[in-house]
């Protein structure tokens, strides 16, 4: 974990953040900036945090550099000069949100239904701060984040390259619905990508990640009761199912985890490196993408932390396990 020293200038350095999170901490008087770019630069689109500013009495997102600022908490004593401060920033799911570290749920929380591709974090000190800070750092990029209104024009009859249905170990996935419409995805190589379906249709390099009898089950997602919950997606059934409040919800529209390659690995109490966030609840903590055996079946569920289980939907409920795998991306 490096360790980077920022004066009191304002001006960002730069660093690669391609898996949807930023942690990081810091120790600093006040004025902890952050930018979130598509490029490593300066430039527009971009949104700012400021945690611990004017005189380290509260935090702000500022979008674009445009006042007045979108979201303004109160945050008094947040930083502190001689001891490192963690937080984390989150963005998917068209929101952003920043939370101190060891809470589950946000501090502050944006959404914008424009939001860009973010592949990069700048980090700054100013206003009479100088900082230090300490997080991971990541490759850069082979390529750039596809959202769903910049996508190519594919369709289904005509897999893009680099097609696995069967990158998880699983069976090949059955044949697509007859008279499918054509629907924005990325091209094979891409980054992982939701892709919007329904009536249990299953897109191009769709990840198969359990199975029940003969039948394939895909990472899907949907949003119940203002969550954004992950689940499973049963083709022959022509619905997501999803776990939320001891029951089995069934949706006709979903997501579908596309064009991601990673892997299931053990819980052991802890949230692994990479692991993938699939959705989020109305409080603004994550859900990740986990999977449990019960039943004869490997049935995908949610991840919360929070609880430190993984919660299925099967058979009408919705059931916990302290148990299971979760999958996290290469």
């Amino acid at each position: 974990m490096p360790t980077v020293n920022t004066p009191d200038k304002l001006e960002y350095q730069f660093f690669p953040a391609n898996n949807y999170v930023f942690t990081f901490k810091i120790r600093a008087p006040n004025d902890a900036h952050l930018a979130l770019t598509a490029q490593p630069t300066e430039s527009f689109p971009m949104y700012e945090v400021f945690i611990g500013g004017w005189g380290n009495t509260k935090s702000v997102i500022r979008q674009n550099r445009q006042k007045p600022d979108v979201v303004e908490v109160p945050t008094p004593g947040i930083l502190n000069a001689n001891e490192y401060r963690g937080f984390w920033i989150r963005w998917y799911d068209q929101t952003i949100t920043v939370g101190r570290e060891g809470e589950a749920a946000a501090f502050m929380t944006f959404h914008d239904p424009h939001m860009f591709p973010i592949q990069y974090v700048g980090i700054c000190t100013g206003w009479g701060a100088s900082g230090s800070w300490t997080f991971e750092a990541e490759p850069a990029p082979t390529a750039p984040s596809m959202t769903m209104h910049n996508a190519p024009q594919m369709n289904y009859n005509q897999p893009p390259p680099g097609f696995n249905p069967a990158a998880m170990g699983y069976p090949p996935m059955p044949p697509m619905n007859a008279g499918a419409t054509t629907m924005s995805y990325p091209s094979g190589g891409a980054s992982e990508t939701w892709v919007p379906a329904s009536n249990g249709v299953v897109p191009p390099n769709a990840v198969s990640g359990g199975i029940d009898g003969s039948d394939n089950l895909y990472i899907a997602r949907a949003r119940h009761s203002n969550d954004l919950i992950p689940g499973k997606l049963h083709p022959s059934h022509g619905c997501c199912y999803v776990p939320y409040g001891g029951v089995e919800h069934s949706h006709k529209e979903y997501e579908v985890l596309c064009n991601s390659y990673g892997r299931w690995v053990p819980w052991t109490g802890s949230m692994p490196p990479n692991a993938v966030i699939g959705g989020q609840t109305a409080e603004g903590e994550p859900l990740y993408i986990g999977r449990a055996q019960h039943g004869g079946t490997t049935t995908v569920g949610k991840v919360q932390l929070s609880h430190g289980s993984c919660y299925i939907p099967y058979n009408g409920e919705e059931m916990g396990f302290k148990e299971f795998e979760i999958y996290v991306s290469q």
